[in-house]
């Protein structure tokens, strides 16, 4: 069986983690990908714990590149450029993530590249793309939330903005959106033959996801504070502690499901002020006590049968082995290398016809070269003399 993106092919420049998990992505949904790595620019993904046992491996490389073929070059080698060149008729779609201006001095820009395939489709992902005046800055997850105004009504008001457990930026508005452009890109190729450029910027995704409050903002000029907006702590919309030190979520904005939650905790007074009432911090402070009275699990037994929206706050650990997990089949076996397997995230996505194929872990920097290049038309003799002379460093 084949995934739904099945005979296109992807040169993967990227590194990190928006990039990589991108073309994981498409490597899951059938695509063909190969990494284009370099041994001697380290990967602060590679380095990341926790490490695989009895493995030079990590967890983070054995799932970002999955399913994924690994050809490492020496960039900086002017015989690189010819590599990739001799390469580039074979692929559709090439995705690199290096700061502007990089590619271009190595000889690998989409101006260069498209004289050799012109219907090549090129995707270069940056944290605040190709123009404007911070263009050239270094960044991560962080500095993109702080830049596009979220982190200024994220948190709470005695603590200020709060860091989140998983990289916003760097997966939603990085890596999704770099798949939609693709995907997009790859369909005007189907229907006109061209290829194109694709810029895509972390930041730029950012401001665009504040749907709600970035459209508020720009009509009525109202500038969002924390808690102080229906669905940042300005509500009965929040995370409640329990007795144990766990904490219950209530998303309940609609008027049954408010009424509910409030004749479960013995409220019903509450119910006609509705899910955001002016004296909202003060009644929330009643809620709270009420809440820290059981423990999470307590709760959960109580609301088992409300239809309120409350739902547990549960760890990582706990999640990944929910009866919902694994009813939706989110834990897959990956082949590792020597025949062992690893448990890894599975993609999300639920096809009818054409369910995602996931390959075998991925290496450290892979031991695919020779196949590759063979493949493409270099003699065994040429590929010996690469090796020996450091093109593969």
């Amino acid at each position: 069986m084949t995934g739904p993106l099945h005979g296109l092919k992807v040169l993967d420049f990227t590194s990190l983690l928006p990039g990589p998990y991108a073309t994981m992505n498409l490597a899951d949904l059938g695509a063909e990908v190969l990494r284009v790595t370099s041994r001697s620019r380290p990967d602060l993904v590679a380095f990341f714990p926790p490490f695989l046992e009895n493995s030079d491996l990590s967890a983070g490389m054995a799932y970002l590149g999955r399913g994924k073929r690994c050809l490492p070059l020496n960039l900086k080698d002017p015989r690189a450029a010819l590599v990739i060149k001799r390469l580039l008729p074979r692929y559709d779609i090439l995705i690199e993530q290096f700061r502007p201006g990089v590619m271009a001095r190595l000889g690998l820009d989409y101006d260069t590249l498209r004289a050799v395939k012109p219907d090549l489709i090129y995707l270069s992902l940056t944290g605040y793309g190709q123009t404007g005046p911070q263009s050239l800055r270094a960044g991560h997850d962080i500095n993109y939330l702080a830049r596009s105004g979220l982190m200024a009504y994220s948190g709470r008001k005695d603590t200020g903005p709060t860091l989140t457990g998983m990289q916003i930026a760097d997966l939603a508005a990085g890596a999704m959106q770099a798949i939609v452009g693709i995907l997009a890109a790859v369909i005007h190729r189907e229907r006109t033959g061209l290829g194109q450029y694709i810029d895509v910027s972390m930041t730029d995704g950012m401001i665009a996801y504040q749907a709600l409050a970035g459209a508020a903002c720009l009509a009525g000029g109202e500038e969002p504070q924390r808690e102080e907006t229906i669905l940042n702590g300005g509500s009965f919309y929040d995370f409640y502690e329990t007795s144990d030190g766990r904490f219950l979520s209530f998303g309940g904005l609609e008027p049954q499901f408010f009424a509910s939650f409030c004749r479960t905790l013995g409220r019903e007074d509450l119910i006609a002020g509705g899910v955001a009432p002016p004296d909202c911090e003060a009644a929330k402070a009643e809620i709270r006590a009420i809440i820290k009275s059981r423990s999470r699990d307590e709760w959960m037994e109580i609301f088992q049968d409300k239809d309120a929206c409350v739902e547990p706050v549960l760890s990582l650990h706990e999640a990944l082995c929910d009866d919902q997990t694994r009813a939706r089949e989110m834990v897959v076996e990956i082949e590792l290398p020597g025949g062992k397997t690893v448990r890894q995230l599975a993609h999300p996505l639920k096809f009818s016809r054409t369910p995602p194929v996931y390959g075998p872990a991925g290496t450290a920097t892979g031991s695919d070269h020779r196949e590759v290049l063979l493949e493409t038309g270099f003699s065994p003799e040429e590929i010996a003399g690469w090796e020996e002379t450091g093109l593969f460093k």
